[in-house]
């Protein structure tokens, strides 16, 4: 069978080669109905595009990436594809790129995605400086910040109101009763984990309590179940457990789950959890997890919305920052009411009292 044309592609689509031209390379610019005909005859007839030679000539590729913290992470995972349905509908495909929390990992995968000349790029970022992202914008490559606020009104973002999600989850256990509260987080060096302990303060602070006294901060090493769960470990063995516990993320959460209960800790009982971004695995954990919920999949579609408005048409394009509400999910490990820790740290007091958690108050990590 020989190569099929772009212009017996527009003969039994009955529109213009120029149309066919739209659908392959701008779409939002072709009308649904118009657009899925056109694609239908493509698939038909087994057309090809050359990719490198159009690539070359509009100086970019039909693609966009996605760089996250954390692809092991559900919460980005379910980003990633709420933004692929939208690039996918659109003729884009979406390179991913997983930085793992280091500078160095995203910038290298910043650079992969000029290198491949991708039309724009959906990124958390691993910190406040902007100057690789100004570096890709200097290119021509169009940039959305997912899960991080853009404090400057020349770049869109998508995120979610973690103070206010710090706030509901720990004015909800202290509706529990709880009047000892932890609060495991991740390095001090994620604005999320930041924001949700400012919410939790200003939580303690409207039913006017005192932070230093009722608040105390663990800060763990990594945002994963094992870290969660080495941190339960080391609060059993240092003889000190609060009566409730709100973790800056599920996978947090679930580690410290596993970690009370095979220490005999029930869960409400002894200890209330929450987490935070109500991953899917949070409500079918042993223990069903209460936590904080994210529009996680409806983040990477606005985002990437967001970033093709802007390749399209970058002059009329209205930058825009969109903060989502968070929402309180109230589940089995918050059944019950806050209950004195006393038995518990009579239990769980062991031989080694000096392997003590790393605890800083809430004003310290402000």
């Amino acid at each position: 069978m020989g190569t099929v044309s772009i212009k017996e592609v527009a003969r039994l689509a009955r529109v213009s080669p120029a149309t066919v031209s739209n659908v392959l390379n701008r779409p939002e610019r072709v009308a649904p109905t118009t657009r899925e005909r056109v694609r239908r005859v493509i698939h038909e007839l087994g057309f090809v595009r050359h990719g490198s030679a159009s690539t070359l000539r509009a100086g970019h590729s039909r693609t966009i990436g996605l760089s996250v913290m954390d692809i092991g992470n559900p919460f980005f995972t379910d980003v990633a594809a709420g933004a692929e349905d939208v690039a996918s509908d659109l003729g884009y495909a979406v390179i991913l790129g997983n930085s793992a929390g280091s500078r160095s990992k995203e910038e290298h995968n910043l650079l992969v995605f000029a290198e491949q000349r991708v039309r724009g790029v959906l990124i958390t970022p691993s910190d406040e400086d902007p100057g690789p992202l100004d570096g890709l914008r200097e290119r021509g490559i169009s940039v959305v910040l997912v899960g991080h606020p853009a404090h400057r009104p020349d770049l869109c973002s998508v995120t979610v109101d973690d103070v206010a999600g710090g706030r509901l989850a720990v004015a909800h256990l202290l509706d529990l009763g709880s009047r000892r509260i932890g609060y495991l987080t991740g390095p001090r060096t994620i604005r999320q984990c930041l924001d949700r302990g400012r919410g939790a303060g200003q939580a303690l602070a409207a039913a006017g309590l005192d932070p230093e006294t009722v608040l105390e901060t663990v800060e763990a090493p990594a945002m994963t179940a094992r870290a969660g769960q080495e941190a339960a470990e080391r609060l059993i063995v240092s003889g000190w457990l609060p009566e409730a516990i709100f973790c800056a993320n599920d996978l947090l959460a679930l580690g410290v789950l596993r970690g009370l209960l095979q220490a005999g800790v029930e869960v409400p009982g002894d200890v209330a959890l929450i987490g935070y971004d109500d991953i899917d695995f949070a409500a079918a954990s042993a223990v069903s997890l209460s936590s904080v919920r994210q529009p996680t999949y409806r983040l990477g579609q606005i985002a990437a919305e967001l970033l093709l408005e802007e390749c399209g048409d970058p002059g009329a394009h209205a930058h825009r920052q969109i903060m989502f509400q968070p929402e309180l999910v109230v589940r089995e490990s918050t059944g019950g009411p806050g209950r004195t820790a006393a038995t518990i740290r009579r239990r769980a007091t062991t031989s080694s009292p000096g392997l003590k958690p790393e605890v800083s108050t809430l004003k310290e990590i402000r």
